[in-house]
């Protein structure tokens, strides 16, 4: 990367078709497949797949009809005749519809088959709150996914990252779930080193801290960043771990960081209950049961559907506010 690259942003929604389009240009095997996603339907809903299928062909870039099942069922059998299929399901509440295609079927195909049948298929979804979306539309189901094995869970935070992850996630012989955030789409970020893969299930150490470890994924990690920011002007040291992968997420690089800090706090947007900060936490009290110097905190959403209303889709959403008390709780200081 030259010096004039480096200092070049991009947006996630650039971030992504770059990614598409590095791989398909790589790779013969990779296909797209989803709703309106051909330039003759403008390259998807927010146009994340312009250019492609007049660059690549629309027997390569194939709009299909509206049915997850479908969508889900074709780049299954693709994938396990030999291509590399990218199925997106537009939004992330709509893998409900393929749920049974997801989970009893890509997801299990290894293990039923003996190891001998492998699933190189992706599914980009987005996702988030913050637009007036409804219930129906806004969901971070990632906990879903994360139950199932078989499938690795993606969530990236900025464009670069979005980039290099949706790469390995292609290149991966088993499913992956890619999960964009809507409302971080066209939210700028340095430009990512063309072809360069970031690895799967490996965590980014995103601040050094020594007082108290927070750990996060996809657009929280941003709030979590500023709350961090405003810590450290208080003489707080926080250590900030981006996820990137869900799902297997990395327990080495977590536990190392709370054994040296010997506080933990934990934030997504996903509702709080049965989360995946619960896991995470699990996972810290059994590794470093007696060792803690305060509970682990976990900050996540209410328990009920994202709402409508702007006013109450405001108050449903962790903020850096909430997060910046949550840290100070943790290393003892008054809120």
């Amino acid at each position: 990367m030259t010096a004039a690259d480096s200092e070049k942003t991009i947006n996630t929604i650039q971030a992504v078709n770059m990614a598409l389009d590095d791989a398909m240009a790589g790779n013969r095997d990779v296909i797209l497949l989803g709703e309106d996603i051909a330039d003759p339907q403008a390259g998807g809903v927010l146009g994340v797949t312009q250019g492609l299928s007049t660059k690549y062909g629309q027997s390569r870039v194939r709009s299909t009809p509206i049915s997850e099942q479908a969508i889900i069922g074709a780049a299954i059998g693709a994938a396990m005749v030999g291509m590399r299929p990218v199925a997106e399901i537009m939004l992330m509440n709509f893998t409900a519809v393929a749920m049974d295609m997801i989970v009893n079927h890509a997801a299990k195909l290894r293990f039923m088959s003996g190891g001998q049948t492998h699933v190189p298929l992706t599914i980009r979804t987005m996702t988030g709150a913050g637009f007036g979306n409804g219930g129906q539309h806004s969901d971070y189901l990632e906990a879903w996914f994360a139950h199932t094995a078989g499938i690795k869970v993606v969530a990236p935070s900025s464009p670069a990252d979005a980039y290099g992850l949706l790469l390995s996630c292609i290149d991966d012989d088993d499913p992956c779930l890619f999960i964009e955030n809507l409302p971080t789409y066209w939210a700028a970020g340095p430009a990512p080193e063309r072809g360069k893969r970031i690895a799967l299930g490996k965590a980014h150490v995103m601040r050094r801290g020594e007082d108290v470890t927070l750990i996060s994924y996809s657009r929280a990690v941003n709030d979590c960043a500023e709350a961090a920011a405003q810590l450290a002007k208080e003489g707080i040291g926080v250590e900030l771990i981006d996820l990137r992968t869900v799902a297997p997420f990395d327990q080495t690089t977590i536990i190392e960081s709370v054994a040296k800090t010997g506080r933990a706090v934990i934030v997504h947007e996903a509702v709080r209950n049965f989360g995946v900060g619960a896991e995470i936490a699990a996972c810290i009290n059994e590794d470093l049961h007696g060792q803690l110097k305060h509970k682990v905190l976990r900050i996540g959403a209410p328990q009920c559907p994202v709402p409508f209303s702007k006013v109450l889709e405001n108050a449903f959403l962790p903020d850096k506010s909430a997060i910046a008390q949550a840290l100070r709780s943790s290393v003892g200081v008054p809120t």
